[in-house]
């Protein structure tokens, strides 16, 4: 990966900061049209069995695309820099969690801590333990 970020030209790098600067723009003009929270699941699909992910072992921009699969809907937040919390609220057959993310707007973390409190409470998750395997 550092070999990769060498070969990135200054160009390149300033057009990528001013894509996610516009990008935060837009995501900032969502929230203000009136929303509190955007329910999301965490992950694309159920989690991966252990050691699916190994850098040493891989080329690490693969794994990272591969990584990227599954985490599609936590990308956007954590590039702009919004409050998002994930809640395992359900189990899968195989006794995996499955998580619910939250999200609030810039500097909402109230509302996203109170709500996820809320859920924390109907739903309470923090005993139940998945089974590990490698």
């Amino acid at each position: 990966l550092a070999e990769m970020g060498r070969q990135c030209s200054a160009n390149d790098y300033l057009a990528t900061v001013d894509w996610l600067h516009g990008y935060t723009r837009r995501m900032a003009s969502w929230w203000a049209s009136g929303f509190d929270l955007l329910v999301t699941p965490t992950l694309s699909s159920p989690p991966p069995p252990l050691g699916s992910f190994n850098p040493a072992s891989e080329d690490p921009n693969m794994v990272g695309m591969r990584a990227t699969q599954y985490a599609t809907f936590t990308l956007p937040f954590n590039m702009t820099g919004q409050p998002a919390i994930s809640l395992p609220l359900h189990w899968n057959g195989d006794g995996l969690p499955i998580g619910v993310q939250l999200v609030a707007a810039y500097g909402r973390e109230d509302v996203l801590i109170r709500v996820a409190a809320q859920l924390e409470a109907a739903q309470p998750w923090a005993a139940r333990k998945p089974p590990v395997s490698a």
